[in-house]
């Protein structure tokens, strides 16, 4: 990577000035000198020289890399120039994963109560799981996808319960996990509701000794499929019965208890319960103590995050693993108690889950410390995300006021189907062609967006052709792929004819890396998702290009050496285009 590799001549460069510090070099503003540039007015105070000053003393110093053609000090900038036929060399370069780094990170994502259907609100938190985990096995890493099943929580238990006390049986005439979610609210609208806790009671107590999987599990089954039509992947499912039976939360708690900072006080609001000082970590809190275990005996939910937590990262094992049974992921695995012991012992753990839990996972985290593992703590990463609206509705599960993401896919595709009979009456596929549009419109308005931010999902925008969708960047890797079929076969491309219209598209593909390097080290997706907008706008810019009214970019007819050159510039892009929307789990069409 040529912008790397000047950073890192850049930072050799500055230690020998006294300042060993790294910085990012940057694309240079379209309307100064040069490709890239880096700023240094940081540099000024320790220094003690002007931006401008350090900026043509960093020129002298530096011995410019073989790619780099000239550096211009531009202020508190130097920028650099890049030799055109070394940038063009690069832009052709075959794109492939980064070498892999020893550790595991694990990304838990989607763990949807078993208990319905999945609606609107799980969409956002499936894309950015999903895509944040395929960025980061791009970007080099050894990537754990695991799903927790909560089967011993109330929702699953007031599904059983009313499935059986309303005496409902499934036809098979819709989803049975949509069957299964119209018996929950039917259970939450009925004015005996408060009556029935008792019955709820037993089901919650079968499920913790672990005698209803079945039940739980057919509910399961058919939400991936739902998870699979989204084309979301997963390694792991661990089951909280198991989880209870390892005794996991009993193991957990006896470690924090070595803590000096966790501890049952005799007296006050706390007294009899096992409670957490987390001051030492989370400085400023009005009240720092916080219950691990009530003085009745029960645990916090949090408590038991903290347990799971120490299992992921390998400070506690008794899970055990066996194949998953089920028409849709081959290989994935589920906890069992019948199953061999696993224990993933990751070394850095992402926790996809809505903002609203920041607090739970700052206990987390706080708890790791407090045990002993500091360096475990900094490594246990929420990335937390806003809430989603549809077409400018909030959701709500347990008032029947929720969408499904079912009827989401449904609508989108035939949505979909419209436009793509609308472009292209003669689409050898077009079924096929909806499905990708839809979900290349769905998946990429949840990434796009960063997580700290409310989406608000409307169809009209999140299909079009044109803008900031998904569809506009496979649209831009049909039209190049049209270009490619058409072309057949083509010679080396003479570097030499390029012209600044090739230049500029070559530049755009050399940030391909970067973002998924930084996606990856940011975990937000919508950093890729940014590039490849980026770059479909520079790809329909150039195949627009004209000069005196006439195009000036035409690729198949362009004269010998710079039509193969154009040709594996449109060939690199294509192929950028669609590894970039892989790793945001979007389909690349090559026909719309």
């Amino acid at each position: 990577m040529l912008r790397r590799a000047l950073e890192e001549a850049i930072a050799q460069a500055l230690k020998e000035m006294g300042v060993p510090v790294r910085l990012k070099v940057a694309r240079a503003p379209k309307d100064k000198p040069g490709d890239y540039g880096v700023p240094l007015f940081a540099l000024a105070k320790e220094l003690r020289k002007p931006p401008q000053a350090i900026a043509q003393e960093l020129k002298d110093r530096l011995p410019l890399p073989e790619f780099v053609e000239e550096a211009i000090p531009v202020g508190g900038y130097l920028n650099f120039r890049l030799r055109t036929e070394a940038l063009l060399r690069e832009a052709l370069r075959p794109k492939a994963p980064f070498p892999r780094r020893p550790g595991v990170v694990l990304v838990e994502h989607t763990s949807v109560n078993p208990n319905k259907e999945l609606h609107v609100g799980h969409l956002r938190n499936i894309a950015l799981g999903d895509a944040i985990a395929r960025i980061l096995a791009y970007a080099g890493r050894e990537v754990l996808v695991l799903n927790y099943i909560d089967d011993t929580g109330r929702q699953a238990a007031e599904t059983l319960f009313a499935l059986r006390h309303y005496g409902l049986t499934w036809d098979g005439k819709e989803k049975y996990d949509h069957f299964a979610g119209r018996a929950y609210v039917r259970l939450h609208q009925d004015p005996e509701y408060e009556r029935l806790q008792a019955g709820i009671e037993e089901v919650l107590h079968a499920l913790e000794r672990g005698e209803l999987r079945e039940e739980v599990n057919r509910i399961l089954l058919a939400q991936m499929a739902t998870m699979h039509a989204l084309n979301a992947r997963y390694d792991l499912l661990v089951w909280e019965s198991d989880i209870v039976r390892a005794g996991l939360l009993q193991k957990a708690l006896a470690l924090l208890e070595q803590s000096p900072h966790v501890f049952r006080p005799r007296e006050g609001k706390y007294a009899g319960a096992l409670v957490m000082d987390a001051s030492p970590v989370i400085p400023g809190l009005e009240d720092p103590f916080f219950v691990l275990l009530r003085s009745n005996g029960t645990a916090t939910y949090y408590a038991k995050d903290i347990a799971f937590q120490f299992w992921k990262m390998g400070i506690l094992e008794g899970l055990r693993f066996r194949p998953y049974e089920n028409p849709y992921y081959p290989g994935l695995r589920t906890s069992a108690p019948e199953g061999e012991a696993y224990t993933p012992k990751a070394e850095e753990t992402i926790n996809v889950i809505d903002v609203r839990q920041s607090h739970p996972q700052a206990l987390v985290r706080a708890a790791l410390a407090l045990a002993g593992y500091p360096a475990l703590a900094e490594k246990a990463h929420h990335l937390a995300y806003e809430t989603v609206l549809l077409e400018g509705r909030q959701m709500s599960g347990r008032k029947g006021l929720a969408v499904s993401v079912d009827e989401v896919l449904e609508e989108a595709t035939r949505r979909a189907r419209a436009i793509v009979e609308e472009k292209n009456p003669d689409h050898p596929d077009k079924e096929e062609a909806a499905r990708m549009v839809a979900l290349g419109a769905i998946r990429f308005s949840m990434v796009k967006t960063e997580p700290k931010k409310q989406i608000d999902f409307r169809y009209q925008e999140a299909l079009s052709f044109e803008g900031d969708t998904g569809p506009y960047v496979q649209y831009a890797h049909a039209r190049a792929h049209s270009i490619l079929r058409k072309a057949g076969e083509w010679g080396a491309p003479d570097l030499s004819q390029a012209t600044p219209y090739e230049r500029a598209l070559a530049l755009d593909l050399l940030d391909f890396e970067e973002a998924v390097l930084e996606a990856a080290e940011e975990r937000t997706p919508h950093v890729l998702a940014q590039y490849l907008l980026d770059l479909a706008a520079s790809w329909n810019a150039y195949y627009n290009a004209r000069e005196n009214g006439q195009p000036a970019t035409p690729v198949l007819t362009a004269p010998e050496g710079l039509r193969e050159l154009r040709l594996s510039l449109v060939q690199s892009l294509q192929r950028t285009l669609a590894t970039g929307l892989d790793l945001l789990g979007i389909p690349a069409p090559e026909v719309m």
